[in-house]
């Protein structure tokens, strides 16, 4: 018998007194390599400090799940660097409609034998419920990934696609949906 998947919102105390459980999932549901590990763990530490922060764990009672987010801002690299190529490719305007106040889903990720049971759904509707920002924006693998399906499912569209980030190689698509996000079935 299958137990009931419960969500928990917290903030950053919680999320980073959960980051050895937090990077675990991660590291099960990416595959990274072990170098990069503590990198990522760091990342993870300093996104809890931004404005807004907002975490939503899955499980019950074991995590299976986590996905975060914040109030985008200048002076945050991921903000920053995508907000600078959307204005290059469609000017200022939808720049900054999708960007001028945004809800940031820095990372959403499941143990890989709870996907596709609707799980990561649970968890971005859980995050952008009540947000009071106009959009919520992320990147993911340019790619016919679950993932991406997923997102253009809930209502996300693709801002940009073959975009790399600054010192990588991978094709990303950027994408973003209107808050709050519309009802599904």
């Amino acid at each position: 018998m299958q137990r009931v998947i419960e969500l928990r919102r917290g903030g950053a105390e919680t999320f980073v007194g959960s980051l050895e459980t937090v990077l675990d999932i991660y590291t099960a549901a990416m595959r990274p390599p072990p170098d990069q590990l503590s990198g990522r763990m760091a990342i993870m530490r300093n996104h809890a400090t931004y404005p807004e922060f907002v975490c939503v764990f899955a499980g019950n009672p074991e995590i299976v799940g986590f996905a975060y987010g914040f109030r985008g801002a200048q002076g945050q690299w991921w903000h920053d660097v995508v907000r600078r190529a959307l204005f290059e490719r469609a000017g200022p305007v939808i720049a900054d409609d999708w960007f001028g106040h945004a809800l940031e889903l820095a990372e959403i990720h499941v143990r890989p034998d709870y996907q596709g049971k609707g799980v990561g759904r649970g968890m971005i509707r859980a995050i952008c419920e009540g947000r009071t920002e106009r959009t919520a924006v992320l990147s993911t693998h340019d790619a016919p990934t679950a993932a991406r399906h997923l997102y253009r499912s809930i209502g996300f569209l693709d801002l940009m696609t073959e975009f790399v980030f600054p010192g990588g190689y991978e094709s990303y698509a950027i994408a973003g949906a209107r808050l709050p996000l519309p009802q599904t079935p």
